[in-house]
């Protein structure tokens, strides 16, 4: 996952997080800025900054799934770069989240819900206590729109 914080992962999407975890998936969360690792790790993810991975030639293994914040993806060249190179490749389920659609994406491409398992609903209320937001703080639905109908070309 590519996130400008940790707080913003937690609250946009810490259900899927946990959930995916869950099914025993590696999860690491890139951050461009924040601080304070703990609300992911009780989600069981690992963080690691966005910078040192952009910065890196080489990024073996691909992922198998990749979820991207609107903000990143639409402000920097390289993160679009690395969600094109996810989806060229043709194994990587990409996902968007955190804003309107991107402009480079087909209309036909729809919201995807994710309803949180009932323990992910738990930790993910702990991991926002951690990241001080309040429970409330979303509405038990997490949304994400599906990058498949991506157009393979940079955003004007």
């Amino acid at each position: 996952m590519l996130a400008p914080d940790p707080a913003e992962a937690v609250r946009l999407a810490g259900g899927w997080l946990f959930d995916r975890v869950s099914a025993g998936w590696d999860v690491t969360v890139l951050t461009a800025g924040g601080a304070g690792t703990r609300p992911l790790r009780i989600l069981g993810a690992r963080a690691a900054r966005l910078e040192t991975v952009l910065a890196c030639p080489l990024r073996i293994p691909r992922p198998r799934a990749l979820a991207v914040h609107e903000g990143l993806y639409r402000s920097d060249a390289r993160v679009r770069r690395l969600v094109l190179d996810a989806l060229g490749g043709g194994t990587a389920e990409v996902r968007l989240w955190g804003g309107d659609c991107a402009t480079d994406l087909d209309d036909a491409a729809g919201p995807v819900c994710h309803r949180p398992s009932r323990a992910a609903r738990a930790f993910k209320a702990q991991a926002l206590a951690a990241a001080a937001l309040p429970d409330d703080a979303w509405q038990g639905v997490e949304t994400f729109r599906h990058c498949d109908l991506l157009l393979h070309r940079e955003p004007g």
